[in-house]
């Protein structure tokens, strides 16, 4: 799917929808919108609010870094993507199966009559891959692997395809934009194609010459290029996507065999980029080969007993002890779509909600087919099963979802979902996550990114250090929590998941800060922007709080330390003064303090009271002046001044106890 697939649309003629596979409810990207944080005090009646569960947070324990990777997503609208600072993009899908670098042409499979389309210079390789870099995404780039490839075709009806009218007159769909190329189907079984009809042969040194042809257009990954190399797409669903030029079932060998053959081509090419796979649609082709169909069978037993996720990590590790223990796979990824309906039903929304769980929680069972109802799958828990077989089969490798979709991000019920979504990738330690089919930046499921990555307006984020976050009742009221890198502060979001406004109290074990929180809501009240509410008391460690009816709440609390505010008394172009003043935000005396910033164009201080100030380039550091260094507990404040050079600014200012 994603953004690749873009691409397969017919001269304006046919929604560009028409690749669906199996339900998913999605919406594409629309035009741009501006984010507007308003300020509202009113964050539902604490008179009318239910008990809720206990939150607590503890910013020593369970600290690790969150991937910035896990903020990705496979397309959408260009402002939106910059806004968020979105971090990754993948290049890929169906299509991206046959596509061939070398005419720029890529065939649709059996998502629209297995017509071979010739690509636009804006949606060719080379332009998705230069858009995205341009603009800071890092692409993540599908090779194919299925052994063909588009051949030379016309860019214009009649089109080449895989089905034609010329050798199957009888079919039983033909395009109808096309009378030319049918579906591969008479009576409803699927006829027996010949592959030349559409594409030519490519094996593991095609996808090698591929990368050899970025890494010529864009440098090596360790210079900037394509980082990323995805094996394919869905391969287990060949014999259905592509049955065209590969009816036969995929076994475990095939997989492994040509998995390990393009890794190889891949890391010849460009030592430096990452490979990423095997990219599984769900859950059968996570444990089971296409010749076993969705469960242990002969392919299985042939290999140890082991499903296929586990048999396709130990290979690649086998693989790689056989040569010298160069890594041929850094990503073991996989695409996640929950097999619940598109429907916002009361009953729909709920099980959207719950169903989150299936990322990981150990005792959630699955209510779709997946579970007691169908194939009887234990709970899926699905990112600490990710990281258990790769900690057993491949020790190193990380984690990444390059597809999923809850659905329903034109509702808040969807945005609530993708918020609680995006807390559970940093608090589980994914490495890496795109969504397809994205939200459209006026759409609830946009606010949802922008809880963890524009909060504010100004490109405020969500902390980069997960820490300790829990919930006596998670699925009531949802608790993340991180501290950020940049200043210190602890964000926290919450996701109230029910009808109901919600009172609930926060502890925050061993946090000695004293100032206020601030508190920004995302909910049916302005489903059109992210509203500032009146700021919090932190009192004894502790935060009290109504989180409305199906609402994100982000609060962002100082450090436990001090911060710094600069005021500027007078500006007169060649030079000015100002003032700053420290405050303690602890709810013990400081003994000292240290404040710093550096001057974004060339602010010479040239002299300074109430501080011991010196300046190296840009860079100052404001220390206290021995007398001033002890500042009262609790809000306590003690100010400084300078006066400096050139126009007035506004540094961002860290401030230290020493």
């Amino acid at each position: 799917m994603r953004e690749f697939d873009a691409m397969m649309r017919k001269e304006g003629s046919v929604a560009n929808n028409r690749r669906l596979r199996r339900p998913r409810s999605l919406t594409a990207a629309g035009a741009a919108a501006c984010l507007v944080a308003a300020t509202l005090t009113v964050q539902g009646s604490a008179a009318a609010a239910t008990a809720g569960p206990a939150l607590s947070v503890d910013p020593s324990a369970a600290r690790h870094a969150i991937s910035p990777g896990i903020y990705g997503l496979n397309g959408g609208d260009p402002a939106f993507n910059a806004e968020i600072g979105q971090t990754v993009a993948g290049w890929g899908g169906n299509a991206s199966s046959r596509y061939n670098f070398k005419n720029h042409t890529y065939n649709t499979g059996s998502d629209w009559f297995f017509e071979n389309i010739v690509a636009d210079d804006a949606h060719s390789l080379e332009g998705v891959v230069g858009s995205n870099l341009g603009r800071g995404i890092k692409p993540v780039v599908t090779v194919p692997m299925v052994g063909w490839v588009a051949k030379d075709s016309p860019s214009s009806h009649p089109l080449t395809c895989g089905f034609p009218a010329s050798r199957f007159p009888r079919q039983d769909r033909f395009d109808e934009w096309d009378a030319g190329c049918g579906n591969g189907q008479l009576d409803g079984k699927n006829l027996t194609g010949v592959p030349t009809d559409s594409s030519i042969p490519a094996d593991a040194a095609f996808a090698g010459e591929m990368v050899s042809h970025l890494v010529s257009r864009f440098g090596t990954a360790a210079q900037g290029g394509v980082p990323i190399y995805e094996l394919d797409n869905e391969p287990v669903l060949w014999a259905n996507t592509h049955r065209d030029v590969h009816p036969g079932l995929v076994s475990y060998d095939e997989l492994g065999g040509k998995g390990t053959s393009t890794a190889a081509a891949i890391k010849a090419a460009d030592p430096s980029a990452a490979v990423l796979g095997p990219s599984g649609w769900g859950y059968c082709e996570w444990v089971a080969s296409g010749v076993d169909g969705c469960g242990p069978g002969t392919d299985s037993a042939a290999h140890g007993g082991l499903n296929l996720s586990q048999w396709y990590l130990k290979n690649m590790k086998d693989y790689s002890d056989a040569h010298g223990g160069k890594r041929y796979l850094d990503y073991f990824d996989q695409h996640f779509y929950p097999q619940i309906s598109g429907d916002k039903t009361p009953e729909a929304n709920a099980l959207r909600l719950r169903s989150v769980r299936s990322l990981w929680d150990p005792t959630y069972v699955e209510e779709s087919w997946i579970g007691p109802g169908g194939v009887n799958a234990p709970p899926l828990q699905f990112i600490r099963t990710m990281k258990a077989w790769t900690a057993q089969y491949y020790p190193g490798t990380k984690t990444a979802i390059t597809e999923y979709n809850w659905g329903a991000l034109d509702d808040i019920n969807g945005a609530l979902a993708q918020a609680d979504i995006l807390g559970v990738f940093g608090r589980e330690g994914l490495d890496l996550a795109t969504m397809w089919g994205e939200p459209k930046p006026t759409d609830p499921g946009a606010y949802a990114f922008r809880m963890y990555r524009n909060y504010d307006g100004a490109g405020s984020r969500f902390g980069d250090v997960s820490v300790s976050g829990t919930s006596a009742d998670q699925g009531r009221l949802a608790v993340y929590a991180a501290e950020r890198s940049s200043d210190k502060a602890l964000t926290v979001m919450v996701v109230n998941k029910t009808g109901d406004d919600l009172t609930s109290p926060l502890s925050l074990a061993g946090f000695d800060s004293a100032g206020a929180a601030q508190r920004f809501t995302y909910g049916p009240a302005n489903l059109g922007a992210i509203v500032r509410g009146d700021d919090l008391p932190v009192g004894n460690g502790r935060v009290d709080a109504t989180y409305p009816a199906n609402s994100i709440t982000l609060l962002v609390l100082p450090p436990a330390g001090c911060t710094a505010n600069l005021q500027v008394n007078g500006d007169w172009g060649t030079g000015h003064v100002a003032t700053v003043t420290v405050i303690n935000n602890r709810r013990t005396a400081l003994t000292g303090w240290r404040v710093g910033w550096t001057w974004p164009a060339g602010q010479q201080v040239t002299r300074s009271w109430n501080t011991a100030l010196k300046q190296d380039a840009a860079g100052v550091v404001a220390a206290d002046a021995g007398w001033n260094g002890s500042i009262g507990a609790g809000g306590g404040t003690t100010t400084f001044g300078f006066e400096a050079t050139g126009p007035a600014a506004s540094p961002r200012l860290t401030c230290t106890p020493t």
